[in-house]
């Protein structure tokens, strides 16, 4: 099982470069303000439509139990996180631009937000690849959590994509409570989520719990 979970993943980090994800260079990457819903579909190089599997996660609903690894192989249960505001920025592969794009604003910009809100990456990377990518950047402040083992969170949440069984370029925040209270899933796997919007929501919700 193992194996074969390694050979999907392999697979979807070569679709998604050859997406434009990870080509070299990229001058301008596109801030997306738009979101689909989890469970419906995101687009690779704006032409082909890629289903999103699993059940979907909804605003308003608690967060389902998810057993996700940290960079120490720690299993983490996102449900039981209670008490602070989890901003749960998602990626399909750190080991790509947009993405690393996306982790460096979530670590630099999302440095100045107040404490009790905690920042998160999720992807499908292995354990070792997140905490390689922390070291060499420095981005040791972000919790980084991973799905590679039976991409359980993709799959409850709506956001593992069809074909590449990579997850979905999103954005969730979750409350004190543990209720989920935004989403945002990018339309477009080459655009990157907008964090700036996210932050001040998740400010919001420091202030309402």
């Amino acid at each position: 099982m193992f194996f074969k979970n390694l050979k999907q993943l392999l697979i979807g980090l070569a679709l998604l470069t050859l997406a434009g994800c990870a080509a070299k260079p990229v001058p301008v990457i596109p801030v997306d303000t738009r979101s689909v819903q989890p469970g419906t579909s995101v687009t690779r190089g704006g032409t082909t439509t890629l289903p999103l599997l699993g059940t979907p996660v909804r605003v308003g609903e608690k967060l389902p139990a998810f057993t996700l690894v940290d960079t120490n192989l720690k299993r983490v249960d996102l449900a039981a996180m209670r008490g602070e505001v989890l901003l749960l920025s998602i990626v399909p592969s750190l080991d790509t631009q947009v993405c690393e794009r996306q982790t460096h604003i979530l670590g630099e910009a999302g440095a100045s937000l107040p404490p009790g809100i905690r920042r998160i990456t999720i992807s499908r990377d292995l354990p070792f690849a997140q905490k390689r990518f922390a070291d060499e950047t420095g981005l040791k402040d972000i919790y980084y959590l991973s799905d590679f083992q039976k991409a359980e969170f993709g799959q409850g949440t709506g956001l593992l994509v069809d074909q590449v069984y990579l997850l979905a370029r999103s954005v969730i925040l979750v409350d004190r409570q543990g209720t989920v209270r935004y989403i945002q899933v990018v339309p477009e796997l080459s655009h990157l989520p907008d964090l700036n919007a996210a932050f001040a929501r998740s400010k919001e919700l420091l202030l309402e719990n």
